[in-house]
């Protein structure tokens, strides 16, 4: 069966694993995912990342953070903003803030996959992947 959204499925397993208090999530790898993976390690989000294997079964690993005696996870919410069947772009000007700057906004920019503040700075718009706060 093939996958239609497979940063949906990401994001799916993220939330799920955090859900179940899991530790590591293990999802098939491509280069949006790792990208993504490591937006979410640069703002914070992620302890950690790592691609394993070689060819077509190498895999990103994700390792998950947890705050305090409780284990509140680091990851409250993460929401798909542009599906394959709706689109959402962004202007430099029109793009999005996540909780009045409290979340971020993942972008695919012609520059690359960056926050929504990174892309305000470097005054680029493009396709708005995901929030997570």
């Amino acid at each position: 069966m093939s996958m239609t959204d497979p940063i949906a499925d990401m994001l799916t397993r993220i939330r799920n694993a955090l859900a179940a208090g899991h530790t590591t999530v293990e999802l098939r790898h491509s280069k949006l995912k790792g990208e993504i993976a490591r937006v979410l390690k640069e703002e914070g989000f992620i302890t950690d990342y790592q691609v394993d294997g070689d060819g077509a079964k190498r895999q990103v690993g994700i390792t998950l953070k947890y705050f305090g005696d409780d284990n509140q996870p680091a990851i409250i919410g993460l929401k798909r903003v542009s599906r394959p069947g709706l689109r959402n772009y962004a202007s430099c000007k029109e793009v999005p803030r996540v909780l009045n700057g409290m979340g971020i906004a993942i972008i695919s920019t012609s520059s690359g996959i960056m926050t929504d503040k990174q892309a305000r700075k470097a005054g680029v718009g493009g396709e708005t992947l995901c929030q997570v706060w």
